[in-house]
């Protein structure tokens, strides 16, 4: 290349590093360099939002009319989401933008966490077998978990930071601990790395989980005699120079596949089945909404609209007389408590609905004036999503409007059956819920009045019948049968009573009805079984309900790292 015949002193050079009230000294940097022909460089930004206008007017006064050898080298870390786009235009479109892509897949991921490091770092621990080995697994770990992300609530419940410091100040602490201890104190290790470096990160219990089943995993006494694999066909390797690392990443490791994290490939599927269907919904949005598309009799938005307000209004049922459904009942059981903490809450949203759809149909005749909220609702109702503020008043649900109208009114259905005599349904359908974890916990209650023993010393048992909802005519003596729940990530064998792989293409099979009832916790079976977490929806995350304990044969990490979970709607 061709030298630039630039000397850098500090004299014609300035680096500020942003953040911290430098912007003064910024300024006058940027004063000193368009005079004498320096360079300036801006660091980090991101941090001073407020001045990047003073930034802009300053770039610009000096655009003119200064040194030919005047430049200025700005950076900002990438923006977490597009409304936090801070950068003016102005400044965007005067200048060669760079910008670092994060690698993607585990090839791409685990050469760059290698990237980190170099022959001397590997050289630089006296315990060189033991160092090499972990560090190389913390270079996969490092890398699967921040690519695991892409699978989305299946490959972690939250999306968090993971960091490159992440990485290298765990191999400085790998390196500390080495050189102190005569063996290698693997448990301290895992604990710092997933506990403290990693874990610090995590908010979700279910991540923290995950995250220790995998270092759980790696980093163990076995790594050391060669017979660990990090996932199915790529063992550790053994001892070798740098380039050698790199070169057996090549050379050893699988092609990219959900394989690769501990997950079956329906995750992939899954998860690419739902980026289509937003890309297809931002489509749709994106559609231009002229009302008069009265051409060759086609019906209007209107009309549509007038349509789907009448059959949705002539749906709705009446609200629940609780006082009336109060007088009925002598004896107010735990089950009966939440009946009707069900129908109030059904009647407030079934209430806002009936309300908002009204206003608006007097706003499409003209008999009222169209507020935005009624504008929002049109939006919502001709885009089959639901409406803000019926979410607000419902419960998680990822449908269309189409199918949630539908599956509201099985609720309301259900919620009659129940309360036209109080005797709890053969089988409940625990989705029908608007709070699923009132019902478990009563289930509880009624056992602990009944047996007079302390709730706080009790837990839930789980008992995967082979039966379906259509086997069952009335409910068992105590607890209580549950239907309507799937599994995502592996499936229940009905035969065998246990977990199993999944089938390919079958991402949420149904489970048959679950026996559920109380039991002293010093009672429960932990042995063989794997704790799993029971969602109401596919975001999971938040809409957790509770844990069911299920049987399986195989090492319950294996359903831990595959993401395994209940679904109680898909």
């Amino acid at each position: 290349g061709k030298k630039l015949g630039y000397t850098f002193n500090n004299r014609n050079f300035h680096n500020v590093s942003l953040g911290q009230g430098q912007e003064v000294v910024a300024e006058q940097a940027l004063d000193l360099a368009a005079k004498e022909g320096h360079w300036v460089i801006l660091q980090n930004i991101h941090l001073v939002a407020k001045w990047l206008s003073s930034l802009e007017k300053k770039l610009e006064q000096h655009s003119e009319g200064s040194h030919k050898d005047f430049r200025v080298f700005i950076s900002a870390e990438p923006a977490p989401s597009p409304d936090s786009h801070i950068i003016p235009q102005g400044i965007l479109e005067n200048s060669i933008k760079i910008t670092n892509e994060a690698p993607t897949g585990m090839h791409a991921n685990l050469h760059k966490a290698l990237d980190n490091f170099n022959q001397d770092t590997l050289e630089m621990c006296t315990r060189e077998n033991e160092f090499k080995s972990i560090l190389f697994a913390l270079c996969y770990f490092h890398a699967l978990v921040a690519e695991r992300r892409k699978f989305g609530p299946q490959g972690w419940n939250r999306s968090y930071p993971f960091n490159t410091g992440d990485l290298t100040i765990s191999v400085n602490v790998l390196y500390n601990y080495l050189e102190a201890s005569s063996k290698v104190p693997y448990d301290d290790l895992r604990y710092l790395f997933g506990e403290i470096m990693y874990g610090g990160h995590i908010t979700d219990d279910w991540d923290r989980r995950l995250c220790k089943t995998y270092l759980e995993e790696f980093i163990k006494p076995e790594m050391l005699e060669g017979e660990l694999l990090l996932a199915p066909g790529f063992p550790l390797p053994g001892n070798m120079d740098y380039n050698g690392y790199h070169q057996y990443i090549d050379d050893a490791l699988p092609p990219e596949s959900p394989y690769l994290y501990g997950l079956h490939p329906n995750a992939e599927i899954g998860f690419l089945t739902q980026t289509s269907e937003k890309l297809f919904r931002i489509v749709l949005e994106l559609q231009p909404r002229d009302t008069n598309m009265g051409e060759g009799g086609v019906v209007t938005r209107e009309e549509t609209l007038k349509a789907l307000l009448e059959e949705m209004l002539e749906k709705l049922m009446d609200e629940f007389n609780i006082a009336e459904l109060m007088a009925k009942v002598e004896d107010r059981t735990p089950y009966v408590v939440v009946a009707f903490q069900e129908c109030e809450r059904m009647n407030i949203l079934t209430g806002e609905i009936k309300r908002s759809l009204k206003e608006l149909d007097l706003g499409l005749k003209g008999e009222l004036t169209m507020t935005s909220d009624m504008e929002n609702l049109q939006n919502a109702l001709f885009l089959d999503t639901v409406p803000e503020s019926w979410i607000k008043r419902a419960y998680p649900s990822t449908a269309s409007l189409g199918t949630w109208f539908a599956d509201l009114l099985t609720r309301i259905k259900e919620l009659e059956a129940w309360t036209g005599d109080f005797s709890l349904p053969s089988a409940v359908w625990l989705a029908g819920f608007f709070n699923p974890q009132s019902f478990l916990t009563a289930i509880m209650q009624s056992t602990a009045r009944k047996n007079e023993w302390p709730l706080d010393k009790m837990t839930l048992q789980c008992d995967v019948t082979k039966k379906n909802r259509e086997d069952f005519a009335s409910p068992p003596r105590e607890g209580a049968y549950v239907h309507g729940l799937f599994m995502e990530g592996a499936r229940w064998d009905a035969q065998t009573g246990i977990i199993t792989d999944s089938r390919l293409k079958e991402l949420t099979p149904a489970m048959p009805v679950i026996f559920i009832k109380a039991i002293p916790a010093d009672k429960q079976d932990i042995r063989n079984m794997y704790p799993c977490p029971v969602y109401k929806t596919r975001q999971r995350g938040p809409t957790y309900v509770w844990t069911f304990n299920l049987k399986t044969r195989e090492n319950p990490s294996k359903w831990v790292l595959a993401g395994v979970a209940l679904l109680l709607q898909i």
